[in-house]
């Protein structure tokens, strides 16, 4: 973690995040996992891919997963989002089943949601590293509370932006931003095991792009296939 380098609108309001107790911890839970040559996902240099991707300022829409996928090659620091290259995981397949039948766009080939971030879509997960094979490995070492603090500070610094929470998990951090500033949108977690239960039918891009262009901003291209 010493070596990534972290984009300087983001570095300049949580630095001090990395002087705390829990971050020191965080690091020896981190280096002794390797040590014992435990294979962490993302690949090091990916671990802020999220903030490096958005900057503060440029933040419109945030997007809240849990945790990194954990299967080969899958996570590269953006929440629902794969490599280039890899097989679609159920819970992003859903979400392109969605973003389908809400705003008839064609579910794109690949996963990889840079385009997204690009325009501000902040793909943020709880826990931003995660152990090979083993779903949530990462979580309560020290990353909820990190996370925790980009959500406030982008809640306390910013008006007008849209919150996505899907699954309970999600929506339990709803806590931490201002609804009386912001718009927020809850639905079930796009995974298998619940999107018939309320993710399916939810709507969640239009009433975003609605929300954005009620307030004169430009909506999001949500189509990947479109540069």
């Amino acid at each position: 973690m010493k070596t990534i380098q972290l984009e300087q609108s983001w570095l300049k309001r949580l630095q001090i995040q990395f002087d705390q107790p829990y971050m020191h911890k965080l690091r020896e839970f981190l280096l002794i996992r390797k040590q014992h040559r435990a294979v962490i996902y993302p690949a090091g240099p990916q671990i802020f891919n999220a903030l490096n991707s958005t900057p503060f300022d440029t933040v419109r829409v945030v997007i809240l997963g849990q945790d990194p996928y954990h299967g080969q090659g899958q996570a590269h620091g953006l929440c629902f989002s794969v490599s280039d290259g890899i097989k679609l995981p159920p819970s992003l397949a859903n979400i392109f089943k969605e973003l389908n039948t809400d705003l008839n766009i064609p579910v794109p080939i690949g996963g990889n949601l840079e385009k997204w971030a690009r325009q501000g879509i902040l793909l943020l997960n709880a826990s931003l590293t995660v152990r090979a094979n083993d779903a949530g490995s990462h979580q309560k070492k020290g990353w909820e509370e990190f996370t925790d603090e980009v959500i406030q500070k982008i809640s306390g610094k910013n008006e007008h932006l849209v919150f996505i929470l899907w699954g309970r998990f999600a929506q339990a951090k709803s806590d931490l931003i201002d609804e009386n500033k912001h718009l927020i949108l809850k639905a079930a977690h796009p995974s298998p095991f619940s999107a018939y239960n309320g993710f399916f039918g939810c709507k969640h891009f239009s009433k975003t792009n609605e929300y954005l262009k009620g307030l004169g901003k430009r909506p999001i291209v949500w189509d990947l296939n479109v540069d």
